[in-house]
């Protein structure tokens, strides 16, 4: 059968290119050539070192191009702390912007919020085991491209593994967008009533593709019964497009629960499918960084990507989420610790003029 996976390159000029500590330029013909103790070679720079305050250059490309897959791993503890995973960030700059387009802590990009690992199956991105992150996610560019990961963890990283794959030469039409990211928290501090901001001071034409939600719940019973809103364009008041609750938007249904019981205690699924999932559900503190009781409020992780359905903009988008619960006496409001990642492709290169919080005030709780 004839695919774009089986099709020969049809594309004169387009090239298959790998940039990792093998190749750091993606060079031809540059691949593999340090030596190790078997000879030249023969696996001599499997991984770069990431001194703590430090940034490291993962790619740096001229364009026109495509960056089509990103698979890293690093140690997601050390001395230095269990939070690895938010204290490092990863950056992505598009055609020369001083701004970075992708600014997201590095585990909650891989929808491994929490600085936990947790198992993805999705479409763009596969976290297998242990702790191999990888992204699908189209990133083009036309002029340059620019990856780095900036250590903001209190010790040194000896070991980052990492592998940019991607073609330059690609033909680019103006239809094209740039692929961006958002990071943001409500840290249990937005009024009751209020919703967490997902996405927001877009502007520019683009398309939404994916959201990634990391939920501490606070308060007691259902914490899912919010729903995201999509302000497009000229909304104001009333958004153009809602879910019907958290759980509904990530895929799922009824608290994600075997049952809907008072008892036994119901069973608590997880879930990981190609579109949407909620992999990760702990309400245990497995970092083993304190000798006291491990219990603590419970986390959620899920996510929903809008590829086969993406959210059309041509001026403006933001996006919400309802901090909203439910018992027997009905609906209520919360004020939930939630860390959002939201993803979307602009016509635009620059990233947003939101600012990353400091990396103690991106440690989950």
């Amino acid at each position: 059968m004839f695919t774009p996976w089986s099709a020969l390159n049809l594309n004169a000029g387009v090239r298959s290119r790998s940039i990792n500590a093998e190749n750091p330029t993606g060079g031809s013909g540059l691949a593999g050539r340090t030596e190790s103790k078997l000879g030249p070679g023969r696996k001599g720079s499997a991984y770069l070192p990431l001194p703590a305050g430090q940034t490291l250059t993962l790619a740096d490309i001229t364009g026109p191009g495509v960056i089509r897959h990103i698979w890293i791993t690093v140690a997601d503890r050390t001395d230095g702390g269990p939070f690895v995973l938010r204290d490092l960030v990863l950056r992505a700059f598009w055609d020369g912007a001083d701004t970075p387009a992708v600014e997201v802590p590095l585990g909650d990009f891989f929808c491994n919020g929490f600085a936990t690992r947790a198992l993805v199956s999705s479409i763009p991105i596969v976290v297998a085991p242990t702790g191999g992150m990888n992204s699908y996610f189209p990133m083009p560019f036309r002029t340059g491209a620019r990856l780095t990961l900036e250590s903001q963890h209190a010790a040194d990283l000896p070991h980052v593994f990492f592998q940019i794959d991607y073609t330059t030469g690609d033909d680019l039409g103006p239809e094209v967008g740039y692929f961006h990211t958002q990071w943001r928290r409500s840290n249990g501090t937005t009024p009751l009533g209020a919703d967490h901001v997902i996405l927001d001071g877009v502007a520019g034409r683009g398309s939404y593709v994916g959201t990634y939600v990391a939920l501490t719940s606070l308060h007691r019973y259902w914490w899912g019964e919010g729903e995201v809103k999509f302000f497009v364009d000229d909304d104001t008041d009333y958004p153009s497009l809602c879910s019907t609750g958290l759980e509904d938007y990530a895929g799922g249904a009824w608290a994600f629960q075997d049952e809907l019981r008072a008892a036994p205690e119901p069973e608590i699924l997880t879930f990981s499918a190609p579109y949407f999932g909620y992999p990760y559900h702990s309400a245990r503190d497995n970092t083993k960084a304190s000798p006291f009781s491990t219990e603590m409020p419970p986390m959620h992780g899920l996510y929903r990507w809008h590829l086969p359905d993406p959210i059309y903009f041509d001026e403006r988008l933001k996006v919400t989420l309802q901090q909203i619960g439910a018992w027997d006496h009905g609906l209520f409001e919360r004020q939930d610790d939630i860390c959002t990642t939201a993803y979307w492709y602009q016509s635009v290169p620059d990233g947003s003029t939101t600012t990353l919080p400091a990396a103690v005030d991106r440690w989950p709780r």
